[in-house]
């Protein structure tokens, strides 16, 4: 395709670049959560019984008796009716990394010939579905369909277009759970109650400690036409070839520049929406690579946060279509250039605001605080390997490890101050630590910390879990996976070390030790315990590979051999003690994740080898052939010393086009003979394992030959979009 079609193409989508900006009339603050059933909109729509009722059920867990949801159900459906609303739906997350969602419409037979709009508690509480169509990795047989979608009710129930969308969990007719938000809504209950038990070390009013969680969605944009004319783009999500561009991202000018037109009205239009679903939408700007953007809202408790990211995906993609783009959340687009995540700001407060990744102002509130900072480094440090494994794909693999991106070893940064705070509570006396002051008083001798430790740490963008202040930064989460994934197993580990911390404790306090000195002991012994983890230089080094495997962390890199962590019996155990996930659920997660591992490997290599044969070696060719034809003329008309001359560069190309063109052909076929071998083996991680070994190498392999053909073919014959269209929004 010639240069001035491709742009013949997408002339209708340059032409957006005058979209007028969708203002609204009103302030955020009078539109926020428009569509959304709020306490607010319940204290209006329900009697005083039901929504009393109703709060329990949100604060405290209380179970929600067929009557009242009758009585919130009729509520709700005249809320939503009065926003035109006819359907409404199930709105669950199985393991597809997407979600799911079947409309019922609001109508019965009235017995008299007639319809009545109608919508029943039981309607709203729960909904069977075919659940053999998803994934399930073996729990279910293929004839044995039933499942079950329940209400979740501490995420609010909202309205897009016509369809009243319910959050809700996802399991089989066993009971087993085939989404995110069942396994993450234990894990949430875990280290909410274990960490409610610690701190009543330092505070007995606590009553709760609730989980937040602040994602940072980075995303890239391209012109709609010119993502058309690319089926690897269409069918993969990433460019599975295409050379460099002369400039991509090394002028540093794309990273929080002035935000292009088109795209600003984009942003602008999707903030509205967001913010109407309940959405806090905060931050915009410019990433780094070009085209590439972020978009972050204001921390939120965990389940609702996630609820709110699975959903901002689903209006990213459909509110670009409108501007003329498309929105791609693959973690690794483009190669040469930074590719996307989605930091995960994770952190634990208590239901009285006091955050227990944040210092405070007293000794004892700075115990607590290193209680909390030691204890989670306990678990990521114990759990490295499962850490890793909750964030790795075969779509996040091609970004761990470079431009930024972590690498794939999980380490905490934690900065200087912090790091001289642990180092003096490890290697202080007893003596030196508390001095006792009266009969029954104490003084702690730790370190001063200021109140805010924000700025006074730096940050490290090579670190997977960086403590940045008053909380901790997973940065190794890719920009398309469901956050739920690492919050499972994150608040899983950390509810573990908690109750292994609290249990060590109360042992010494049973044994007759003072409760300060016991806190501290088992501090001090955790300290030395996690210092493997703690590595503040720089993790793209090979000297830190080298010295991560000597301290005893996961250095695997192949993606289907680090799905076998969740496998580890210190895995299993911990999960079964957090009453997160059975043996059996494991293990059927692992055949989906394997499975899945190997059918996005085998759909890349399918398409690249149709793109190879299909568009690259045609189009080679006949460039070659125009080169040889001009060679024979050139010989026809000069001496044939002045031709040889003459010709020499163009000859040279035919050899060049000949020598990358007999390669792409030659492995094109072993790509397609690997593949029939791996696809005969019945394991699924000895399948997943044969093409990470045997198939993904090849596509670079080739990849290689062809994007040396791109720089040597005509560029008005070349068949696809290059770098240089793709990659800069006109």
């Amino acid at each position: 395709m010639s240069s001035s079609l491709r742009f013949e193409v997408v002339g209708e989508a340059f032409k957006k670049k005058a979209v007028a900006f969708n203002k609204p009339e009103e302030r955020p603050s009078e539109f926020f959560a428009k569509y959304v059933f709020t306490r607010q909109k319940m204290y209006k729509y329900l009697s005083a019984e039901a929504y009393q009722k109703m709060c329990d059920v949100m604060d405290n867990g209380a179970s929600l008796d067929l009557k009242t949801a009758d009585q919130v159900a009729e509520g709700m459906k005249k809320w939503a009716m009065e926003l035109g609303v006819t359907h409404c739906t199930h709105w669950f997350q199985p393991l597809t990394e997407g979600t799911a969602e079947k409309h019922d419409a609001f109508v019965e037979h009235d017995g008299k010939g007639g319809m009545i709009e109608e919508f029943s508690g039981k309607q709203l509480v729960q909904q069977e579905t075919d659940a053999s169509s998803f994934p399930n990795g073996g729990i279910r047989s293929t004839f044995e369909a039933r499942g079950y979608s329940a209400w979740d009710h501490a995420s609010p129930v909202f309205v897009i277009g016509d369809t009243l969308m319910i959050p809700t969990v996802f399991i089989s007719y066993t009971g087993e759970s085939l989404d995110y938000k069942a396994p993450l809504k234990k894990a949430i209950h875990a280290v909410s109650k274990a960490a409610t038990d610690v701190c009543h070390y330092f505070d007995p009013e606590v009553k709760k400690v609730i989980v937040n969680l602040g994602w940072e969605q980075e995303y890239f944009l391209v012109d709609e036409g010119l993502y058309a004319t690319r089926p690897d783009l269409l069918m993969t999500g990433r460019t599975l070839l295409g050379h460099d561009s002369a400039k991509n991202q090394q002028m540093d000018d794309h990273y929080f520049g002035s935000i292009p037109g088109r795209v600003a009205a984009f942003m602008s239009d999707l903030e509205i929406q967001a913010l109407e679903l309940g959405i806090p939408c905060k931050t915009r700007h410019n990433e780094v690579a070009p085209n590439q953007f972020e978009l972050a809202p204001i921390y939120e408790e965990c389940n609702l946060a996630i609820d709110h990211n699975m959903l901002i995906m689903s209006l990213m993609k459909e509110v670009a279509r409108k501007h003329g783009f498309r929105c791609l959340l693959h973690e690794k687009p483009f190669a040469g250039i930074n590719g996307s995540g989605k930091h995960n700001n994770w952190s634990l407060a208590t239901d009285n605001g006091v955050l227990l990744h944040g210092p405070g102002k007293t000794p004892q509130d700075n115990l607590r605080f290193v209680t909390f900072i030691v204890e989670t480094l306990m678990a990521v440090y114990k759990h490295n390997g499962l850490l890793k494994a909750s964030i790795m794909s075969a779509t996040n693999a091609h970004r761990l490890g470079g431009h930024e991106a972590p690498p794939v070893i999980v380490s905490s940064f934690l900065g200087n101050q912090l790091t001289e705070i642990l180092s003096h509570l490890e290697n202080a006396t007893d003596d030196e630590l508390i001095n006792i002051a009266g009969k029954h008083e104490m003084k702690l001798d730790i370190p001063e910390i200021p109140e805010l430790l924000v700025d006074n740490t730096d940050r490290n963008r090579t670190s997977s879990f960086a403590f940045t202040g008053n909380r901790f930064e997973f940065r190794a989460v890719g920009s398309e996976a469901n956050c739920a994934s690492a919050m499972i197993a994150l608040n899983s580990a950390v509810a573990e070390a908690l109750i292994n911390f609290k249990e060590r404790v109360d042992a010494l306090i049973a044994g007759g030790m003072e409760k300060t000195k016991a806190i501290l002991k088992i501090v001090r012994e955790d300290i030395k315990t996690c210092k493997p983890i703690h590595f503040d230089g720089n993790g793209y080094s090979d000297e830190w590979k080298e010295e991560a495997a000597r301290r005893g962390l996961d250095v695997e890199s192949s993606c289907p051999l680090v799905f076998d962590r969740y496998l580890d019996q210190s895995s299993v155990d911990m999960f079964a003690k957090a009453r997160v996930f059975t043996r059996s659920e494991l293990e059927a997660r692992n055949e989906i994740k394997w499975e899945t591992y190997t059918k996005k490997v085998q759909i890349e290599a399918r398409i690249f080898g149709d793109l190879c044969m299909n568009h690259i070696i045609p189009v080679a060719t006949r460039y070659q052939s125009t080169l040889i034809d001009n060679v024979h003329k050139m010989q026809q008309i000069f001496p044939a010393e002045e031709a040889a001359r003459l010709s020499a560069k163009n000859v040279e190309l035919i050899r060049n086009i000949a020598a990358h063109s007999s390669f792409i052909t030659e492995n094109v076929e072993k790509l397609i003979e690997a593949r029939k071998v791996a696809n005969q083996i019945e394991s699924e991680r000895e399948k997943a394992i044969a093409y990470h070994d045997t198939v993904a190498p090849k596509l670079e392999e080739i990849r290689y030959h062809v994007d040396k053909l791109e720089l040597i073919v005509d560029d008005e014959l070349w068949p696809l979009p290059k770098y240089r269209e793709l990659l800069f929004i006109r």
